[in-house]
């Protein structure tokens, strides 16, 4: 398993890592999954065995449970891996019990570090923005968390480009420890984020992680333009990601399942292989109903592209170039840096 640098810091993460967004399955997260404790440390030792170091939760995840079952699952090992969580959406019913106040922040996480049974997180994300709460409030306090000790490392997920940006420069301007990873959605499916937010995040030195990079299961394979799998999220209740271009998405999984079959690989290993060949890309974030299903995704670290199978999925997949993109395409392309050619570059 290949280890990459995560953005501007010393921390190295393996290019796949697990996602326990199943663990427990209470409430919409049924409609993920339900792993429980025997099946969590499964997949732990399957991750353990193939040189994952990277595992994933969040304190929303079924009210707490998953990260209590990932708790007991890397009981007795918890040094052996890179663990993140993540703060900010509801965790009760009251006006307190959300977004990024000082108050939210130092509450939840003596939750999350009582439910995982750690006394220190590896990395911590803010989970989605909160407009209310002033972000100097909100950096002092996760610099304040670095600088006990309780988290190491600073992450954010789900901005905006402005968002991150605004956020960054609170950080530097004001001494606080600033963001290192980036956390965000980013698929075959949907390549949205190569219009500002990959970008930023090659330009600012920020490591970026990618969670539903199969896009819920639509580039695994078995959603196809004349036949859909008899279960699965897009058949419940789950609406993420939303799918804008229906047609758009079986012409790439056409082609990906097309190239998967040439190269003798599984449409699902080609298209995490795809994003970690992609400017910026860190990790891919896998999780999974089945332990085949986690065997496959793990498979996929072995799988390189070449440049003309790279080219072709990103020809069929490639975003429409809102403004200012095709101004300056049209205008300024002699002069684009490294953080442009993300999305940008000749195949699209």
């Amino acid at each position: 398993m290949e280890m990459r640098q995560l953005g501007n810091s010393g921390l190295l993460v393996s290019t796949i890592g697990l996602g326990t967004m199943g663990f427990g399955g209470k409430d919409v997260f049924g409609n993920v999954g339900n792993t429980d404790v025997t099946g969590a440390r499964r997949q732990v030792d399957m991750c353990l065995d193939a040189g994952v170091n990277l595992i994933d939760t969040a304190n929303m995840y079924s009210r707490g449970a998953s990260e209590e079952i990932l708790g007991k699952a890397l009981d007795g090992r918890r040094d052996r891996v890179i663990l993140s969580s993540k703060v900010r959406l509801p965790m009760g019913d009251g006006p307190n019990d959300e977004g990024l106040s000082r108050r939210h922040i130092l509450d939840q996480i003596e939750g999350s570090l009582r439910r995982l049974g750690t006394d220190y997180l590896d990395i911590y994300h803010v989970h989605e923005w909160d407009g209310l709460t002033p972000l100097e409030e909100t950096m002092e306090t996760l610099d304040g968390l670095v600088t006990s000790g309780k988290v190491r490392y600073l992450g954010v997920s789900n901005f905006s480009g402005w968002q991150l940006m605004k956020s960054l420069w609170v950080a530097d301007a004001n001494g606080y420890q600033p963001f290192v990873s980036n956390q965000i959605y980013y698929s075959l499916e949907s390549r949205d984020a190569e219009y500002e937010l990959i970008p930023a995040s090659v330009d600012q030195g920020l490591g970026v992680l990618v969670w539903s990079p199969l896009a819920g299961g639509l580039v695994s394979g078995k959603y196809r333009r004349d036949r859909q799998p008899e279960n699965g999220r897009h058949l419940t209740e789950w609406s993420e990601p939303p799918v804008r271009d229906e047609g758009k998405l079986y012409d790439t999984v056409d082609v990906l399942v097309e190239v998967a079959s040439v190269r003798g690989v599984s449409p699902a290993q080609l298209a995490l292989a795809y994003l970690l060949a992609k400017p910026g890309v860190t990790t891919v974030i896998v999780g999974a109903r089945r332990d085949e299903q986690l065997a496959d995704n793990l498979g996929a670290a072995d799988v390189h592209l070449t440049q003309e199978e790279l080219d072709r999925l990103d020809k069929v997949s490639a975003p429409d170039l809102i403004y200012p993109h095709w101004h300056q395409a049209n205008l300024v392309s002699a002069r684009f840096s490294e953080a442009d050619q993300v999305l940008h570059r000749p195949a699209r």
